[in-house]
């Protein structure tokens, strides 16, 4: 296997799992919260509670993937002081959303989880921390279409 294609095969990982990452918490904040109103409150709380679940487990795997990827990039493009600053501010941003997430998976996301009947606020908490996460995914893909030379 050639090193362009090599190189290709990370950048498609750390796009596909970025785009697993936002686009989930689009998903989430979008489409499902609105959705789960049309539900009675315990099993509104048990639908979102298992949905985060999943999802939690997803990111859990690409946050990974996105930081370690996007590292191995720079890393073939000579290293962090000879990229162009969008590169490191795409960086700055991802590690920014890895720390809100886990800011929203030991915070609120587990005290939802333990409590008996979690309350909406709970997961009013959790969106809110989400629709951060989302503003910095956008921020960020919109860096690092300024590090595309045309």
């Amino acid at each position: 296997m050639s090193p362009s294609i090599v190189w290709s095969l990370v950048l498609a990982l750390h796009i596909t799992a970025m785009a697993a990452w936002v686009g989930g918490m689009i998903y989430a904040a979008f489409v499902l919260k609105p959705s789960l109103g049309l539900l009675d409150p315990t099993q509104r709380a048990s639908i979102h509670l298992q949905t985060l679940n999943r999802f939690f487990r997803i990111v859990w795997h690409t946050m990974p993937m996105v930081l370690v990827s996007g590292w191995l990039l720079i890393y073939h493009d000579g290293g962090f002081a000879v990229v162009p600053w969008p590169i490191n501010l795409m960086q700055l941003f991802g590690l920014i959303m890895a720390g809100v997430f886990a800011r929203i998976y030991f915070g609120p996301y587990q005290k939802a989880r333990r409590a008996l009947r979690p309350k909406p606020g709970m997961f009013d908490s959790i969106r809110s921390l989400v629709l951060v996460n989302i503003g910095l995914g956008v921020l960020t893909i919109l860096t690092a279409c300024l590090a595309h030379p045309f």
